[in-house]
């Protein structure tokens, strides 16, 4: 018998795109069927709702009398994610566990967005008041990453909380080093927090920051954030996985966003994906004015395209000089900007 001949490189790809075509042909006829089967004479008048987590094209939404309902999506309804505030219909005879379907989003008072690099900028949840981010006394208290969490929350125009969890594990000198930095914060309007989950110290003044509010919190491995979670909603790692398993899809365990409410007020967008923003996607400018105490000094350098270094007549440079704006913040601007760069052409690097 003839060995069989090996496939190129080539021949696979095609082969793979052909199969992912068929797949999302298949997709398409199955939601263009199901949408036919949500006539208008099986539906109920129009109501409002709000998502709070979706499965494809299902989505779990909740009413104003807070009854929870798992809904299909209309074809022509784009981009739904957590946190939308939508219009559905009830059917009037369920589909399974299809209790209606969602008809139209919206309009968003914030998105929170994630850049990707072959996906470009994704929407990961909508109608956020406060992004709370985490840091902490260890594995290391980086003033760097909290200034990279504000550009992304002032160019989405999204209030940020500063919350430095951990408290307990340094001493009174200590505090008052880290205190001096985080003022450089409180002076610019940013809202900070010293909390510990292990004394509790801070936590009952957090529980009030987050009422009235849609909040979701970041921070990086090992700033304690999942504890802080649970801490201000109890449970909150059981309700994930619960969410999983209801949804019957295995491929989300680990990745859906919820909404859920918080026992002193408010609620909470949990979603495990968000750990920190890339920023790589921004201009230069766009970041230039994401530093608010920038903002009064833009265009006014002497050159155009100046790069705030070492350029004659730079207002910003002069500012530092003066002490109007802090070395700490223009250094990090300037790391930032560095980081873009390198973000940009691994962007530009070709997909393997």
């Amino acid at each position: 018998m003839a060995k069989q001949k090996k496939l190129s490189k080539g021949q696979s790809r095609r082969i793979s795109a052909n199969h992912q075509k068929r797949l999302r042909k298949a997709k398409q006829q199955h939601s263009e069927q199901q949408d036919t089967q949500w006539q208008t004479d099986n539906l109920g008048p129009t109501e409002n709702a709000i998502v709070i987590s979706r499965f494809g094209q299902h989505a779990d939404i909740e009413t104003i009398d807070g009854e929870v309902l798992r809904c299909n999506i209309r074809r022509t309804v784009g981009g739904l994610v957590c946190g939308d505030e939508v219009f559905f219909r009830r059917a009037k005879v369920s589909d399974g566990d299809l209790a209606g379907v969602i008809e139209a989003i919206e309009e968003r008072r914030s998105q929170l967005t994630r850049p990707d690099f072959y996906d470009g900028v994704k929407v990961v949840a909508a109608n956020i008041d406060q992004i709370l981010m985490v840091s902490a006394i260890l594995p290391e208290f980086t003033p760097q990453i909290i200034d990279r969490y504000l550009v992304a929350c002032e160019d989405m125009g999204i209030e940020p909380i500063l919350v430095l969890n951990k408290i307990d594990l340094i001493d009174d000198e200590g505090l008052e080093f880290i205190n001096e930095i985080l003022d450089i914060y409180r002076e610019l309007g940013y809202k900070v927090h010293l909390v510990s989950t292990k004394t509790g110290e801070g936590i009952d003044a957090l529980k009030q920051v987050l009422v009235g509010k849609n909040n979701i919190f970041v921070g990086q491995s090992g700033v304690g954030k999942s504890t802080l979670v649970n801490t201000v909603l109890p449970n909150a790692d059981i309700l994930t996985k619960e969410v999983s398993e209801n949804s019957g899809l295995g491929q989300h365990t680990t990745t859906v966003s919820r909404l859920h409410h918080l026992p002193s007020g408010g609620n909470l967008i949990d979603s495990p994906g968000i750990r920190e923003f890339g920023l790589w996607h921004l201009d230069v400018e766009r970041v230039t004015w994401c530093f608010k105490e920038f903002r009064e000094y833009i265009g006014g350098c002497r050159f155009r395209d100046c790069k705030h270094l070492n350029d004659p007549g730079c207002i910003l440079v002069e500012a530092v000089e003066q002490g109007k704006i802090t070395e700490l913040r223009f250094d990090s601007y300037h790391r930032i900007l560095e980081s873009m760069a390198d973000g940009r052409a691994g962007a530009r690097a070709p997909r393997v």
